[in-house]
C-alpha cells in the first residue's frame, strides 16, 4: 500500500496553483493530486523513476511530464506562491553539500555547467541557501562542490529589505559587509581569525543561526535531495522546491 504525503487540507491550497485547471487551456489536469504524489515519492525514497510504482501511472509519462513542469518553471511558481509573506527581521545564509550519485553524471555540457564539480568528499553540488527568521526557505543557489559558499551571496540578498543577516565566518568578506552597510542591514558575522582589525558581532543574535541548519536538516530527510541522482540542475532544483513548498504546507 502507497504512503501518500500530502494532507487533504495541504492539497486544498495547492490544486488551485498547478496547471491542467479547468479554466486553464487544452486538457485538464485530472490526475493532478496522483501525479504531485509520484513525485514526492520518487524524491523522499530516492528510487529510480523506473522503480516508481504501477499505481501511479506509466513512469516515463510521469517523468515526461515532470521534465516539462521543471523546464517552465513549475515547481518553482508554486514554491514562490506559497512562501510570499515571510519575516525579514533578520535573514540567514549557509550552505550545504550534497554527494552526487554516479547515476547523476552524463548530462549534456560537462559537470560544471550543472553545478556538479570534485571536492574533497568527491562529486558534490553545494545548496547555498538564504532562509527568513522563522527559518523558512526564501531562496537558493545550486554551486559545484568546490566553489565557495560566499560566491552566491550577493544573488542572494539581492532586493531583500531584511533588517539583520547571520551567517557563520565563511560569509566573512568585505564586498558582502559593504553590500549589507548600503541598505543599513546589520552584520551577524564573526570574523575570520586573520582579520587584522578585530569587527564586532552580536553573538546573542547569532545564536539562531541553528534555524538554517535546522530547514538543511529537514529539507535532506528526503533522500533524492541528501544524495543527488538528478542529471540537470534543473531537475534537481525543482525536486528541492517541491521539497520545500511541502515544508512550507505543515
Amino acid at each position: 500500500m502507497l504512503r501518500f504525503v500530502l494532507r487533504e487540507d495541504q492539497w486544498k491550497r495547492l490544486r488551485g496553483l498547478l496547471p491542467g485547471k479547468d479554466s486553464d487551456p487544452g486538457r485538464s489536469g485530472y490526475d493532478n493530486r496522483l501525479f504531485l504524489e509520484a513525485i514526492l515519492w520518487k524524491v523522499r525514497v530516492g528510487a529510480p523513476w523506473r522503480d516508481l510504482p504501477d499505481a501511479f501511472g506509466p513512469w516515463n509519462s510521469v517523468f515526461q511530464r515532470f521534465r516539462r513542469w521543471a523546464k517552465k518553471g513549475v515547481f518553482e511558481q508554486i514554491f514562490n506562491a506559497l512562501s510570499g509573506d515571510q519575516d525579514f527581521e533578520y535573514a540567514m545564509i549557509d550552505g550545504t553539500i550534497v554527494r552526487v550519485h554516479q547515476h547523476g553524471m552524463g548530462a549534456k555540457g560537462g559537470l560544471a555547467n550543472q553545478a556538479i564539480g570534485r571536492s574533497r568528499g568527491g562529486l558534490t553540488t553545494k545548496i547555498v541557501a538564504l532562509v527568513d527568521a522563522l527559518g523558512n526557505l526564501t531562496r537558493f543557489v545550486l554551486l559545484p562542490g568546490q566553489r565557495h559558499d560566499s560566491i552566491a551571496a550577493p544573488d542572494l540578498i539581492d532586493g531583500i529589505d531584511m533588517q539583520a543577516l547571520l551567517a557563520d565566518k565563511g560569509f566573512d568578506n568585505n564586498h558582502l559587509r559593504d553590500l549589507l552597510q548600503e541598505t543599513e542591514t546589520k552584520v551577524v558575522i564573526p570574523p575570520k581569525a586573520d582579520r587584522k582589525q578585530p569587527i564586532a558581532c552580536d553573538f546573542a543574535m547569532y545564536r539562531w543561526r541553528h534555524l538554517i541548519e535546522n530547514f538543511f536538516c529537514n529539507l535532506k530527510q528526503f533522500r533524492g535531495i541528501a544524495t543527488r541522482y538528478d542529471k540537470t540542475d534543473e531537475s534537481f532544483a525543482a525536486f528541492i522546491f517541491l521539497r520545500a513548498t511541502h515544508l512550507a504546507l505543515k
